[in-house]
């Protein structure tokens, strides 16, 4: 079986497929060169993501001052009771109400790095706050020939 094999390989195809089909060519790919290396930061800036929340929560008015937002006809239990009963209403009876209160959260989701290395400065997104040196990751290969 050994024998055939060598015959069968030099056979090839038929010749008229040869003449239309361009020379196979063998492919070499580069090994790609890589080393680490560190880089001083020059800046750090976190990306903000803003956060707002809505809640309804109980506001009350001072007492010692009008308290112009409610409405002259929306009255509490105890000042119509002590109207009812003849007495005068307790002054530091205090008007509240139900009112939704907004509230923004700002919480940092990335941080933009400015960086330099070997003279050149470069800009990039990272997750965490790098300090004040980054390790880069530095890889060298030819380029491909045209």
């Amino acid at each position: 079986m050994a024998l055939c094999l060598p015959a069968l390989l030099s056979a090839g195809p038929p010749a008229r497929a040869q003449s239309a089909s361009p020379p196979a060519r063998e492919v070499v790919l580069p090994i790609e060169n890589v080393r680490f290396e560190y880089a001083q930061v020059l800046a750090v800036r976190p990306v903000q993501q803003v956060l707002r929340t809505t809640s309804t929560e109980r506001v009350c008015s001072d007492p010692s001052r009008p308290e112009v937002l409610v409405p002259e006809n929306v009255l509490n239990a105890r000042r119509n009771a002590a109207e009812a009963a003849g007495r005068p209403p307790p002054a530091n009876l205090r008007h509240c109400r139900m009112a939704p209160v907004v509230r923004e959260y700002q919480r940092p989701i990335a941080y933009d790095v400015d960086y330099v290395y070997r003279g050149n400065k470069f800009r990039t997104r990272m997750g965490r706050d790098p300090g004040n040196r980054l390790r880069i990751r530095i890889s060298i290969m030819p380029a491909p020939l045209e």
